[in-house]
């Protein structure tokens, strides 16, 4: 099945990527940042912009891995 030319393996990739992303950063990692690296609900900050490049890393190891 493709949606949007995507198929549906990327979307569970896609999915499974900011899952863990965001589980890394909200579980484990905001405890250890400071004020100004935390992710403030309903704003675009730092926080923001890391717990994105987090998910694109778990996005680039799935893809890398299988």
């Amino acid at each position: 099945m493709k949606v949007a030319g995507l198929t549906a393996r990327r979307w569970l990739e896609y999915l499974i990527a900011i899952l863990m992303g965001n589980a890394l950063y909200f579980l484990v990692l905001v405890r250890h940042l400071p004020p100004a690296l935390q992710h403030q609900p309903y704003r675009a900050d730092a926080g923001f912009a890391i717990d994105g490049i987090i998910c694109v890393a778990m996005y680039g190891l799935i893809r890398c891995v299988f």
